[in-house]
């Protein structure tokens, strides 16, 4: 009798659940919408995107072609995977494609974070951030702080075995606290900050629930924490008086600074700065290393540029901005670096209003994902699109093509794309002039949601 009642159970739960799937579709089959499937009420496909994300998209396109609709990370989406397309839509955020982050993501950045405002308020904020990163600061003001950075961080890797993983996310981390308020490695600031930006940098990607013990809540109360930090941080710069020459003392400047932020703006921009270029700048440098490991040949080539910029500079002179004009190699290095991992997989985009979009129209507050990870592998864009080719960079044409989205594009071009290359230019200089490094066990890698590798990237250094 109980086995009777237990396959009764069964049944009539698989039946609620079909109805449930079967609803929330009919719920969402609105006439002139794109073809998809929106799976589970609230959470929508979020789970198989997660899980499955590559496999997931390819299998939707197969099904529905490059525009169809689903709900992932807690709104109903379009997913765009065409290139012409999705030009379209990020150069057309006047028309009615604003921004659309997930909220998880708004929350914790800060609604006056870049990525979340548009319009007037989004030139003014771009132009603030541009201010302190602009090729003239970079070349006076970050690039020799930059350099002897690295050249101390790279000092005393002979002969151990690293995890270039975790090196380069603590790297890029306290890069960012020293060029942002010069806060130092040591400092009891710096120990304070690095768990509860940890906490936050997980808390962007989830379902915003906020119940104890998810990554929504620890990255809102790790936002919560790094507001109360960097305010009293302001609070204590504004009593001393004193001058600071970094991005935050640049940012509070009154007089010079034509950009006048409050201090939430201020606060919000620090925080979209250190999440930006922590993630793209430190998945970049260790995805540089692995390739170059596997590729020797690309390998060669780039120390050659730089042993010839070593060659004309005395021992431990640092390089400036002429060096970096010269490390073209370097800079192919980078581009093909970040197409290959594919390190963003795509941008959001929110309609404000209905509007049509390839035959189909959209709903006011849909989001319309742009999908540009496989633009990245299409054979025509790129001959041998899984072959790792720093070469292909060096037509110096190829970076200007309208298909190359791998920074951003149009208004939304990452404001941080230069800074970025100058760093990991300057971490790959002082790499390849002191090392050679060779693999050390089995290093799994995922690409997605994140590039990452689970249990570490472990490589053995060794003089050069």
């Amino acid at each position: 009798m109980a086995f009777f009642m237990a396959i009764v159970g069964v049944f009539l739960i698989l039946c609620f659940c079909s109805a449930l799937l079967r609803w929330n579709e009919v719920r969402y089959r609105k006439k002139g919408l794109p073809p998809g499937t929106m799976g589970w009420p609230v959470f929508g496909e979020t789970t198989e995107f997660l899980k499955q994300g590559p496999s997931f998209m390819k299998n939707q396109r197969l099904r529905f072609g490059s525009f169809f609709k689903s709900h992932i990370l807690g709104s109903p989406t379009i997913v765009s995977m065409d290139p012409e397309l999705n030009r379209y839509i990020l150069l057309n955020e006047s028309k009615g494609l604003v921004p659309g982050y997930p909220q998880s993501m708004l929350d914790i950045l800060g609604k006056c974070n870049i990525a979340a405002v548009h319009g007037s308020t989004h030139k003014y904020m771009r132009g603030a951030l541009l201010s302190i990163i602009s090729p003239t600061m970079i070349r006076d003001q970050i690039l020799p702080k930059l350099d002897e950075f690295m050249s101390a961080q790279l000092s005393n890797w002979d002969d151990k075995i690293i995890d270039i993983q975790e090196k380069t996310k603590e790297m890029v981390f306290l890069l960012s606290l020293k060029q942002i308020a010069s806060i130092k490695s040591s400092s009891t600031i710096a120990d304070s900050f690095k768990t509860e930006y940890f906490n936050l940098v997980l808390g962007t990607i989830s379902l915003p629930i906020n119940l104890p013990g998810t990554n929504y809540h620890r990255g809102f109360q790790a936002r919560k924490n790094i507001v109360s930090i960097l305010s009293q941080l302001l609070k204590e710069r504004r009593a001393s008086n004193e001058t600071h020459k970094d991005m935050l003392g640049y940012l509070m400047e009154r007089e010079e600074n034509k950009y006048k932020l409050s201090d939430e703006e201020i606060i919000d921009q620090v925080i979209t700065l250190m999440y930006s270029g922590y993630e793209t700048v430190s998945t970049t440098s260790m995805m540089a290393v692995k390739y170059l490991h596997d590729h020797p040949k690309a390998l060669e080539e780039l120390r050659k540029e730089h042993l010839a910029i070593r060659e004309r500079k005395k021992p431990n002179e640092p390089i400036d901005s002429n060096d970096l004009k010269s490390m073209k190699f370097t800079r192919a290095v980078i581009f093909e670096t970040t197409r290959l991992a594919t390190i963003v997989n795509g941008v959001l985009r929110k309609t404000t209003q209905d509007m049509e979009l390839n035959g189909y129209l959209i709903p006011k507050g849909w989001r319309i994902y742009v999908y540009t990870r496989e633009i990245n592998y299409d054979p025509f864009l790129y001959p041998d699109p899984l072959t790792f080719n720093p070469w292909r960079w060096m037509d110096k044409s190829l970076e200007s093509q309208n298909y190359i989205l791998i920074f951003g594009s149009g208004t939304r071009l990452c404001p941080g794309k230069e800074l970025g290359i100058t760093e990991i230019s300057t971490f790959l200089h002082h790499l390849v002039t002191r090392y050679r490094w060779e693999e050390v066990g089995g290093n799994k890698l995922m690409k997605f949601p994140r590039v990452q590798a689970p249990n570490g990237l472990h490589m053995r250094f060794s003089s050069f």
